[in-house]
């Protein structure tokens, strides 16, 4: 009998939508293998780290405060906004934490330098050097055995992709696979997590988001290359035996975050009396997130990390079956963002010069809403902060750190 049409042109649309996939993934690994251009010279980049200062300072960072059981965890993007509060959140129960930081200037880095100065007076050391530095990189493994790695480090943004779409490719896929190459040949091999993003859902309808729903419909650069991220991933943990936890992180928000997130500029466009532009979607449907505050999304990386089983490869070849598992980060309370605007007015006590406009097409999605029960079935993860009051803590430090007597608050 023959099979109705719609059923042929489905699997036609699915499969062009995998050849696209992987077809990233294949021109992106050709860019790592052939075209990988430094983020700049061998020399310059080299001028950054070594020397017995450098390497006792690597070291000190590195010790654990408790000799028994202590974890030594490399944190990349340690100066990023939800890396300083991981290694922080790290530090301060007592493991080593190594951070590195390439500090670009994708936002202020006057930013990233003040989280690193935060963190160094905690007692972490932030390497400033780029993943994609592969002599850096197997030094600092030359130097430490590290029992995990905690990947942070990632070209962030959906709009920005438009601009400057080489840099995911480079940080998200050729930087990830870099980390992933000296993991493999470490002896032992550490156990990795690594954030991957809600945007990997791009244009799934199904609601809320489950791991278990597709992601093969990337609605933006940043998430294909999360998406391929994914994939990559799965790929050395089969062949090498690396135990790797993904993380998809659902719009975070919080103290010391990014300036490019619409929490932290609609309060800068507020206090400036500078217009603050509201999207939404065909026939006036609301834009909503699932904003998420940043310790609940730090209690979820450490609980993954906890409960992360050990790489079972060695010297690069596997030994065993490793542990593969990914997990939704977020709040589960998707808000308007008319919503977080009305909020951040009551806490600025300064009404917002509004402008409702059509979302454009910059691979934005409508709306994001995160089913948890996995990671609170497996990490514990429960989410606690509401938008009130992880907003109110977030505008209690913007307005600290940006007055001209500004304490710098710690994380």
């Amino acid at each position: 009998m023959d099979k109705p049409f719609y059923v042929h042109r489905f699997r036609y649309h699915f499969s062009i939508t995998k050849l696209l996939f992987w077809s990233l993934l294949f021109l992106s690994l050709i860019y790592f293998f052939f075209y990988h251009p430094p983020s700049s010279s061998d020399s310059s980049r080299r001028r950054l780290w070594g020397g017995a200062d450098w390497e006792y300072r690597v070291l000190h960072s590195a010790r654990p405060r408790s000799r028994a059981g202590g974890r030594v965890v490399l944190v990349t993007g340690a100066a990023g906004f939800i890396g300083t509060h991981v290694s922080a959140a790290l530090r301060r129960r007592g493991d080593g934490v190594v951070g590195l930081d390439n500090f670009n200037d994708y936002y202020d880095t006057s930013l990233k330098r003040g989280r690193a100065s935060l963190l160094e007076r905690a007692g972490v050391f932030v390497v400033e050097g780029d993943i994609n530095d592969s002599l850096l990189l197997k030094k600092l493994f030359g130097l430490v055995k590290f029992s995990h790695v905690m990947h942070l480090a990632a070209q962030a943004g959906v709009r920005y992709a438009m601009k400057n779409p080489s840099s995911y490719v480079n940080s998200n896929v050729a930087g990830f696979v870099n980390v992933l190459e000296v993991c493999k040949f470490a002896n032992p091999q550490p156990a990795i997590i690594w954030a991957s993003s809600s945007s990997v859902y791009g244009l799934n309808t199904k609601i809320p988001f489950s791991e278990k729903d597709r992601t093969d419909q990337p609605s933006s650069l940043y998430a294909a290359t999360k998406k391929a991220g994914e994939e990559i991933a799965h790929t050395y943990n089969h062949i090498y035996g690396l135990s790797i936890t993904g993380l998809r992180f659902f719009t975070v928000y919080g103290p010391w975050g990014r300036p490019d997130m619409a929490y932290f500029s609609f309060t800068r466009n507020i206090l400036k009396r500078k217009n603050v532009v509201i999207f939404e979607g065909p026939d006036h449907s609301t834009v909503a997130r699932d904003f998420t505050y940043i310790d609940d999304i730090v209690k979820g990386c450490l609980a993954a990390l906890d409960t992360a089983k050990k790489s079972t490869g060695s010297g690069g070849k596997k030994r065993g079956p490793a542990q593969l598992r990914v997990f939704n980060l977020g709040n589960t309370t998707p808000e308007p963002v008319g919503k977080l605007v009305s909020t951040l007015e009551r806490l600025l006590k300064v009404k917002a010069k509004k402008i409702v406009l059509p979302m454009p097409a910059n691979g934005d999605v409508l709306f994001t809403h995160a089913n948890v029960s996995l990671a609170q079935r497996e990490l514990g993860y429960k989410p606690k902060t509401d938008l009130q009051a992880g907003l109110k803590k977030f505008v209690r430090w913007y307005l600290d750190y940006y007055s001209p007597s500004g304490k710098k608050s710690a994380v």
